[in-house]
C-alpha cells in the first residue's frame, strides 16, 4: 500500500440535495478528511478533480466472471479490470462456474483466484443447490463464511419443496437468497420476449409469466419463513407489482433490475445476439413499470448482470446466440445519459441505486465518509463520447449500446486509495 497521502482536490460530491465541492484526503488507504479546502503539503499526491463527480465506488450485486471453468469468456482479472473501468470497486460474481461453488472446497478454488488476481473487491456467491441442479440444498452453514449470498442464477428453483427448505435454512442462518426466477413451464422454447416483435418476426417467445409466477411463489414462502429474499434482474410489470405488494406487507424482500431493461424494450430489438439476454427485453409498458418501481422505491438496486461470452457465441443471431450481454463499462454513462439527463432520476438517486443501496442490502461496508476505505470513482459528466467495444477491458464485447453517444465517462477509480484506472 502506498503510504503517501493522496489529496483529491475540488471534487463535486452529490451527497445532499445541493452538490458540494470538496477536497478529500486519503491516508493509509482510508478517507481521513472531507473538507471544503484542505491545505496541501509538499509530499502529497495530488489529483485535480475540478469539474469531476466523485462517488464512493459503485457496487454491482450481479456479475458473471466465468472463472473457474469458462476462462475463455472472462477471467476474474479481466472482469475486475472491466469493473474498475466502469467505476465499480465491489462486485458479486454469480456461481454458474465449473466446479460450482457448492462446497467450501469448491468455493475456495474461486476465492484463491480472487485473492491473486482481482483488482477490486470480488465477493462471490455460493450456489443454492448442489451442482446448481435445483434439487439438493447446499450446506448454508458451512458456506456462509465464504459467500456474500446464495443463488442458482441462470436457473430457477422448480420444486416448491426445495425452495421451502432453502428459505427455512436461509432464515435460520440469516443469509440472503438471491433468486433467478424462471418457471420452466412457461418458457415455451422461447428466447426473446413473447410480444409484438416475436410475432412479427416469427420468433419463439418467453412469456412474462415465467418470471412473475415464480416470484409470486417465492414471496409467499419468504413471508412464511421470514428469510431475506432478493430477486434478481426483474423485467416485468407484474414482478414490480408483486414485490411492491409484499414489501408493504412487511416481507424482507429486495430486488434489482438491469440498465438494459430501463433504457431498452422489445421495440429496440435487432436481429443480433447483442440484444439477447435472460430475462429478455420486455414491452414498453414493462419498461415504464420498472422506472416507476425505481421512483417509488420498489426496486432497490441496479445491477448489470454482466455476462460475457465469446464472439462466436454471440454472433449467431437472436435464436442461436448465447444469452447475456456485458454491462460493467457502460452502466453508469448509459443511465446518467438516459435517466438523469432526461430528468427521470436525480443524480443522487442513481448513485443510491448503483452504490449505496446495494451495499446496504448485502451488508457490504463502505460509504463516502471519514474512516471508510478509499474506494472511489471520478466521472466526467460533461465528457460526451461514443461507446466502442474495442475500448473495453472485458473479454466480452456483446452490448446493445455499441455506437451510443453517452456522457459520464469514468476517468479514475481508486481501491484503498490506489489508482486502478
Amino acid at each position: 500500500m502506498n503510504t503517501t497521502p493522496l489529496c483529491i482536490r475540488r471534487a463535486t460530491i452529490a451527497r445532499n440535495t445541493t452538490p458540494e465541492i470538496c477536497d478529500i484526503l486519503v491516508e493509509n488507504g482510508k478517507i481521513s478528511a472531507i473538507q471544503t479546502e484542505i491545505p496541501v503539503q509538499e509530499n502529497w499526491r495530488i489529483v485535480n478533480a475540478d469539474g469531476l463527480l466523485l462517488t464512493y465506488g459503485l457496487c454491482d450485486l450481479h456479475v458473471h466472471f466465468r472463472e473457474p471453468g469458462y476462462e475463455y469468456k472472462e477471467t476474474i482479472h479481466s472482469g475486475s479490470m472491466a469493473a474498475a473501468h466502469g467505476g465499480y470497486t465491489t462486485v458479486c460474481p454469480m456461481p454458474n462456474l465449473n466446479p460450482a461453488p457448492d462446497t467450501p472446497e469448491h468455493i475456495a478454488l474461486e476465492t484463491d483466484i480472487i485473492q491473486r488476481t482481482a483488482v477490486v473487491d470480488v465477493l462471490p456467491y455460493a450456489t443454492l443447490t448442489l451442482g446448481r441442479k435445483g434439487l439438493t440444498p447446499v450446506d448454508m452453514a458451512a458456506l456462509k463464511p465464504y459467500a456474500i449470498a446464495f443463488s442458482d442464477d441462470g436457473s430457477g428453483i422448480q420444486e416448491d419443496s426445495v425452495m421451502q427448505s432453502l428459505m427455512q435454512s436461509a432464515a435460520r442462518e440469516n443469509v440472503i437468497i438471491a433468486a433467478h426466477c424462471e418457471d420452466n413451464r412457461y418458457l415455451n422454447g422461447g428466447y426473446i420476449h413473447d410480444g409484438a416483435y416475436a410475432q412479427a418476426h416469427h420468433h419463439r417467445g418467453i412469456s412474462s409469466e415465467s418470471e412473475w409466477r415464480q416470484i409470486e411463489r417465492d414471496l409467499k414462502i419468504a413471508e412464511a419463513t421470514g428469510c431475506r429474499y432478493h430477486v434478481c434482474h426483474i423485467s416485468t410489470r407484474e414482478s414490480v407489482n408483486l414485490i411492491r405488494e409484499y414489501k408493504h406487507r412487511g416481507v424482507r424482500v429486495t430486488c434489482e433490475t438491469g440498465p438494459h431493461y430501463l433504457v431498452l424494450c422489445e421495440d429496440d430489438l435487432q436481429e443480433d445476439g447483442r440484444f439477447k439476454m435472460n430475462p429478455p427485453l420486455r414491452s414498453a409498458s414493462d419498461q415504464a413499470a420498472l422506472i416507476e418501481g425505481l421512483l417509488d422505491g420498489t426496486i432497490d438496486a441496479i445491477a448489470t448482470d454482466h455476462a460475457p461470452h465469446s464472439q462466436d457465441e454471440k454472433n449467431r443471431g437472436l435464436e442461436k446466440s448465447a444469452m447475456g450481454i456485458v454491462g460493467l463499462e457502460t452502466a453508469f454513462p448509459v443511465l446518467f445519459t438516459h435517466l438523469v439527463e432526461k430528468n427521470i432520476l436525480t443524480l443522487n438517486q442513481l448513485i443510491d441505486l448503483m452504490s449505496n443501496n446495494p451495499r446496504k442490502i448485502f451488508r457490504i461496508n463502505g460509504s463516502l465518509e471519514v474512516g471508510q476505505p478509499a474506494d472511489l470513482a471520478l466521472f466526467n459528466l460533461q465528457d460526451e463520447y461514443t461507446i466502442h467495444t474495442e475500448d473495453f477491458k472485458s473479454k466480452g464485447k456483446a452490448t446493445p449500446f455499441e455506437g451510443w453517444q453517452v456522457k459520464g465517462r469514468c476517468v479514475m477509480t481508486f481501491k484503498n486509495g490506489i489508482q486502478i484506472q
